[in-house]
């Protein structure tokens, strides 16, 4: 069996807050903290040192960015810890900050009116706790917008797989979600990195790592 993912939950609102709280218990995880504030937040992460940091972006005392100032500090001093920011609007330049904490493993930047699916988000959750990446797609979208395009020379099929790549999706996950064979994908994956001239990857979340590089590197 394995071991029980550790989480500090950091959300201003009470009853969401709450709410997330059951959630994430009634999915398998052990919520060691639930805090409403980013010094609360930090200090429960000091104490607790869980493996998962879920928390808003927006956070007393100021109202702004103190949750994600908050988890970077912690990415900073943890490398290994596994941050999943949650944010009521696109905020590329929030993304971008996340995914420059650490080495740019273990983070997640999701929507939360996009969170309409609870066994999906639990998975995400698992999913970023166990080493991985997962960016909301209207954060890859935005983030992939740039006056001077340098995706001009990809096919439209080759920016879908390179939208559903930097979310984080194996080339069997993307197979299955455009009804194409996974060679297909694979084919896709490799026309893209070689005209955007990134380094081939040997996994999936080297690839993504890849991918994310790049979409910083335009901000």
């Amino acid at each position: 069996m394995p071991p029980v993912t550790r989480v500090v939950l950091a959300e201003d609102e009470v009853l969401l807050r709450e709410g997330l709280v059951g959630l994430l218990t009634r999915f398998g995880f052990a919520v060691v903290a639930a805090v409403g504030t980013a010094p609360a937040l930090l200090d429960a992460a000091r104490t607790h040192r869980p493996d998962l940091l879920v928390t808003d972006i927006r956070m007393p005392p100021e109202h702004r960015d103190d949750g994600l100032r908050a988890a970077v500090t912690l990415r900073a001093e943890r490398p290994d810890l596994a941050v999943v920011v949650l944010s009521q609007h696109v905020q590329s330049g929030y993304a971008a900050a996340l995914l420059d904490s650490g080495d740019g493993r273990r983070v997640g930047y999701l929507l939360k009116d996009r969170v309409a699916d609870v066994a999906e988000f639990a998975d995400t959750l698992r999913r970023v706790a166990a080493g991985g990446t997962a960016v909301d797609p209207d954060v890859v979208r935005h983030l992939l917008r740039r006056p001077r395009d340098p995706l001009a020379a990809l096919s439209p099929r080759e920016r879908e797989v390179l939208a559903l790549v930097a979310e984080g999706h194996s080339n069997g996950a993307i197979a299955a979600r455009l009804h194409v064979t996974e060679a297909a994908v694979g084919k896709h994956v490799g026309n893209f990195l070689t005209k955007l001239d990134l380094p081939p990857a040997e996994d999936t979340n080297r690839r993504v790592l890849a991918v994310l590089a790049y979409l910083r590197a335009g901000r």
